[in-house]
């Protein structure tokens, strides 16, 4: 669907110049976009690979370990009818410790083995379980100790003090995930 959504809008805005007199200005738009495309990318990635390899350190020295311990407590209430050793709860564990600590990409492969781990105890059915919901919902709101992208995003666009968002964030998203953890247990389905 996305990529009928960005067809109509370059599609539109060509017929749109085309109309206007203006299409060599669409073209020298799209260049220069292209251009600043491929610079965010490019400096996104020098601090995407250093915190990924910071994270590969605080997960062998056993920093993501014991953020996952002090979690367990937690998820244990989030998540009752996981069983304390489930391998499902570990891979939760692991998937929102990540987050905290702003491995952002890097946490997806964790979250993406505890979905699959719940979905086995799914037994097959072709509706997502309670835990499954409950688990998109927190990863989705995304509690972040470390916001890295967006301050990332904005140091490259210029501002003043990227930092200055950080509590914002945090409200936001600790609001959200509370009202959204809140909301997912009023309306689970029983059983």
């Amino acid at each position: 669907m996305l990529n009928y959504i960005w067809g109509f809008i370059l599609l539109a805005a060509v017929i749109f110049g085309i109309f206007t007199g203006r299409i060599a200005e669409v073209g020298e738009a799209a260049i220069a976009g292209a251009g600043e495309g491929a610079t965010l990318v490019l400096g996104m990635l020098g601090v995407m690979c250093f915190w990924t390899g910071l994270m590969e350190i605080a997960e062998k020295s056993g920093v993501i370990h014991c953020v996952a311990s002090l979690l367990r407590p937690l998820t244990r209430f989030i998540f009752p009818k996981l069983e304390k050793n489930d391998p499902a709860h570990g891979a939760i564990v692991m998937n929102i410790a990540a987050n905290l600590l702003g491995m952002g990409n890097a946490a997806t492969p964790l979250g993406l083995r505890a979905m699959q781990l719940l979905d086995e105890r799914n037994c097959g059915k072709k509706r997502a379980s309670n835990e499954m919901c409950l688990f998109v919902l927190i990863n989705t709101a995304s509690l972040q100790l470390f916001p890295t992208t967006l301050l990332l995003l904005r140091q490259m666009t210029g501002s003043a003090n990227p930092g200055e968002i950080i509590v914002p964030v945090w409200i936001v998203s600790i609001s959200a995930l509370f009202v959204g953890i809140f909301s997912a247990k009023l309306f689970q389905k029983r059983g």
